[in-house]
């Protein structure tokens, strides 16, 4: 069944589609599947129109589900557990969409979000959906400087924020970072909307704010406008080689789409059944499977304010699937680590009765065989891992477990779902063969609930995903293809590395570190590590004559990228060198020093323009 899906969709992708757009409710279906735009780029169901929030929730209020739990909130952080109703969610989003339409908001503006795991995060990303609005959600953990530059891109009318966000114990104040965010940006916002936590945190005020209550509970409740299938629903910004975020669109047709095709054969949920993702709205997978996935399926999603450990401590996620009956779970392979590194015998998962568990999905990097095992052997049912990216909103390769199960393959993220044409090309664009390393890219059309450009940037757009190989699409990831056609995903190929699922970009740190006054020069490369996958490193030559202690350097440094991006960057190793190692056009070697830090072998280039520094540098690291 899965070979007839794949071949379908990659035989006659139009006609597959056009009969998946048949599962969610349209204002007026679309009689087009695919098109070109006047840019020259490929859209889905261009005369389709419809409303995200209306498919979320309308749809079931009015369909049989309006008693059917929606979305239950779970905060072990605040001891806290609420639940809504179809019916009481969508009473929720039409006032609270009321209120920002009372702003002045409408169809087409810009809104950022900047919120924690909380009920009202979700409730904001569908009230702009039901106006038409298009929404940007920040994640809470990045600094003022990062929001700053995404409000400048994104150019919002309003923010949306919350008094804090708590970081296991710790209060976190968010509208301090706010208001610096919006001190620095070159096109404020006209309002502020807070949603006040009451847990004691720091809060200012300015002649823009407004209450978030105030506003939802004295307005009149708005309903959901019609939009363009082609219209945008959102823009998430992840990070690019140059530093400066790249703005994702999602449009609102082909997501709907995609993700209700997904739910049932990618992560074989039923609708009325649970789904919990532990991840946060301001990452893709919050976005695709906290909000709006189980949604639009009619299912029901857990939206978790906590961590996999002490938040009270290792049994939380297994204390969550047996209270709430949970039937299908996704999370990155780091919490699962970190639940091993507290829990190695499994204790706390044979206290607990996970018999509603079906699957256990992980993604948002690279699972190691070790991680993959111990679960398997603890839950003792499917574990899958998958891979997907921010610019592809779902699942691109997959043990597609409502169609059609396969053998699992340690290493191995299965084979390609339905409607991506995968395949692992070498540098000139030829196939590679079975078992080499090549660009893992996508004949194009890519399949609905892609994204089909960047926010206002044709062109970045073009430069980075659609000139490396023409008609194909390059994911920036390496991979290879086994004989049996599993597709294994070795990691990036540029300047991205992946902190515990969170994509960061080494150029931005480095713009950070080399700022430092004492430094001539610098690198900054992903490392491996045991827990995150990845971690920055930062490689630094001090400027000629500097005296100063080096310790304090290291410390500056660290303070400069945690205030700058943000602690999720988790930059705290720092390493002096008199020297970096480059070639003789003076490219700085940073495969190399990555491979010298994980004590991989390498091959010492043909280029390098002195191999002895590649000695010192082992040497000092203590990998020789």
């Amino acid at each position: 069944m899965y070979s007839k899906h794949f071949n379908d969709s990659i035989a006659h992708p139009e006609a597959f589609w056009m009969e998946q757009a048949k599962q969610i409710d349209w204002h007026t279906p679309p009689q087009i599947a695919l098109t070109t735009d006047e840019e020259g780029l490929q859209r889905w169901f261009p005369d389709g129109i419809l409303n995200t929030c209306h498919l979320a929730i309308d749809y079931h209020v009015e369909n049989g589900r309006a008693d059917q739990l929606a979305l239950i909130y779970d905060s072990p952080v605040t001891n806290t557990i609420v639940k809504y109703t179809y019916a009481q969610l969508q009473q929720e989003v039409m006032q609270l969409a009321g209120g920002l339409e009372s702003l002045g908001l409408a169809k087409g503006d810009t809104v950022i979000i900047y919120m924690p795991m909380i009920p009202q995060a979700a409730m904001a990303m569908l009230a702009c959906a039901r106006l038409g609005v298009i929404h940007s959600v920040v994640f809470g953990g990045f600094a003022p400087h990062e929001l700053t530059i995404r409000i400048d891109d994104a150019k919002p009318k309003a923010i949306i924020t919350a008094t804090s966000g708590i970081e296991i114990n710790k209060i976190v104040p968010y509208k301090p970072m706010v208001d610096k965010a919006i001190a620095g940006a070159k096109y404020p916002p006209q309002h502020v909307v807070v949603f006040d936590r009451k847990l004691g945190a720091e809060r200012t005020v300015q002649p823009i704010d407004i209450d978030f209550e105030t506003l939802k509970n004295t307005a009149k409740p708005a309903g959901c406008v019609p939009v363009k299938a082609t219209d945008s629903l959102y823009i998430l910004y992840t990070s690019g080689t140059t530093g400066k975020p790249k703005g994702i669109i999602r449009d609102n047709g082909g997501h709907a789409v995609a993700l209700k095709y997904s739910l049932s054969a990618v992560y074989g949920l039923a609708p009325g059944e649970v789904f919990w993702a532990a991840s946060d709205v301001g990452w893709v997978v919050g976005h695709s499977y906290i909000v709006y996935g189980p949604l639009l399926h009619g299912a029901t999603t857990v939206l978790f304010e906590g961590k996999p450990i002490k938040t009270p401590d290792a049994s939380t996620f297994w204390r969550v699937i047996q209270e709430h009956k949970v039937n299908v779970m996704f999370t990155a392979p780091t919490a699962i680590r970190a639940i091993k590194n507290e829990d190695p015998e499994g204790a706390f998962i044979k206290q607990h009765d996970l018999s509603s568990l079906r699957y256990q999905f992980l993604a948002g990097e690279r699972c190691d065989a070790a991680t993959l095992r111990w679960l398997e052997a603890q839950l003792q049912r499917p574990v899958i891992d998958h891979w997907w990216q921010t610019e592809s909103g779902w699942p691109m390769l997959a043990n597609s477990m409502g169609i059609e199960p396969v053998p699992v393959k340690e290493g191995s993220a299965t084979f390609p779902v339905a409607g991506y044409n995968l395949h692992i090309l070498r540098e000139d664009g030829t196939p590679s063969d079975f078992e080499e390393p090549g660009y893992v890219a996508i004949k194009l059309p890519l399949p609905p609930g892609c994204l089909p450009t960047l926010w206002g940037d044709n062109e970045r757009f073009r430069r980075g995903y659609l000139q490396k190989f023409p008609g194909y699409y390059f994911s920036g990831d390496g991979g290879y293809r086994d004989s049996e056609g599993y597709v294994y995903i070795t990691g990036r190929v540029d300047d991205i590395i992946n902190v515990a699922g969170h994509r960061l970009s080494t150029a931005e740190m480095e713009e950070v570190v080399a700022a430092h006054s004492a430094i001539a020069e610098c690198a900054v490369v992903g490392i491996s590590d045991e827990l995150k996958g990845q971690i920055p490193a930062a490689f630094v030559v001090l400027k000629t004559g500097y005296s100063g202690s080096v310790g304090t350097v290291v410390t500056e440094v660290v303070q400069a990228v945690r205030e700058h991006i943000g602690p999720v960057a988790a930059l705290k190793t720092v390493i002096p060198l008199a020297r970096l190692p480059k070639t003789r056009s003076g490219k700085i070697l940073r495969k190399t020093l990555r491979a010298i830090v994980d004590g991989d072998p390498y091959t010492i280039p043909s280029t390098i323009d002195d191999p002895s520094v590649l000695d010192e540098i082992a040497t000092l690291l203590g990998k020789k």
